[in-house]
């Protein structure tokens, strides 16, 4: 179940006018969309909607799901002021009715679920992409946590057990060949929320 102090955490950063982390896509994000063929592709914890509004607008058919409302609220009026359409659910990934094998693509962009879940969680998604499909993955690593408690502005969680690990990311996506699997630091740009250097993981992997 959702913790309703996580709930409202994310309720009231995105309840403002101002959009949280912008209305641009996430550069890793932009730079491997570009370079696949448009198909159905899935944004779990999509919040405001910058990276499933800047996929529509490539011909991607984006589906997206977040436990906040604002955050589709404000995710729709973006798609809407880029004249595309996405499909937005609002709930918990094991509450919506998504298929095995429906996408071609899943982009975990900050997709930061609290530490005892987030495992079952990048295996319950494996499920819903088909044989062939990729994974797109930017987070921050457990090495942020250090820059996030000199910097509060880079943003991201400051505990441990949410951040990641390469290890815990090939532990989570087995079946996958791997385009890249590093961990970098990085500077951030996007918004209120992610301003200054975070250590992150990237991941691009093809499934088996």
């Amino acid at each position: 179940m959702t913790d309703n102090t996580w709930l409202d955490r994310w309720d009231e950063r995105y309840s403002n006018d101002e959009f949280a982390y912008g209305t641009q896509p996430n550069n890793y994000l932009k730079d491997q969309l570009q370079k696949l063929e448009p198909g159905s592709i899935l944004f779990p914890a999509e919040g405001e909607g910058r990276n499933a509004v800047f996929a529509a607008q490539l011909g991607w058919q984006v589906s997206a799901f977040d436990i906040s409302s604002e955050g589709k609220n404000k995710a729709l009026q973006l798609a809407e002021s880029n004249n595309v359409t996405i499909d937005y659910q609002v709930g918990e990934l094991q509450t919506l009715n998504f298929q095995e094998e429906q996408f071609d693509a899943i982009a975990l962009i900050y997709a930061h679920f609290p530490a005892e879940i987030k495992s079952s969680i990048h295996k319950m998604l494996d499920k819903y992409l088909r044989k062939g499909g990729y994974i797109i993955f930017e987070a921050f690593s457990k090495k942020h946590l250090e820059l996030v408690l000199k910097n509060e502005k880079v943003g991201g969680p400051k505990d441990i057990g949410s951040l990641f690990s390469i290890d815990e990311i090939t532990s989570d996506f087995p079946n996958y060949d791997i385009i890249e699997l590093i961990e970098t630091e990085i500077e951030l740009n996007e918004g209120l929320f992610h301003n200054g250097t975070g250590s992150v993981i990237r991941f691009v992997g093809q499934k088996k």
